[in-house]
């Protein structure tokens, strides 16, 4: 996945909430953030979202990856980066 413009290191990588570590759970390379492990970004269906409306929870695999970082000394946080499926 692209990491947002304006993103230089140093910058914190969270997937689900939990804190990635450079080098052991993902690497940067050309301005991408490269994952060893599959992640999956489920798209919201029509009828998830309407039993979603309704309270009822469907439990799909739906990993979010989220960037911490500052730009010109002021913190920024991009959410729910797009999840590019590596190529066969």
């Amino acid at each position: 996945m692209r990491l947002p413009e304006g993103v230089r290191s140093p910058f914190e990588v969270y997937v689900n909430g939990v804190r990635q570590e450079l080098g052991h759970d993902y690497k940067v390379s050309g301005g991408e953030l490269l994952f060893e492990r599959e992640l999956v970004q489920e798209k919201l269906r029509l009828r998830a979202w309407v039993l979603g409306f309704w309270g009822i929870g469907t439990y799909k695999r739906n990993d979010e990856v989220d960037v911490r970082y500052e730009l010109r000394g002021q913190p920024m946080v991009a959410q729910g980066l797009e999840i590019i499926p590596p190529e066969p």
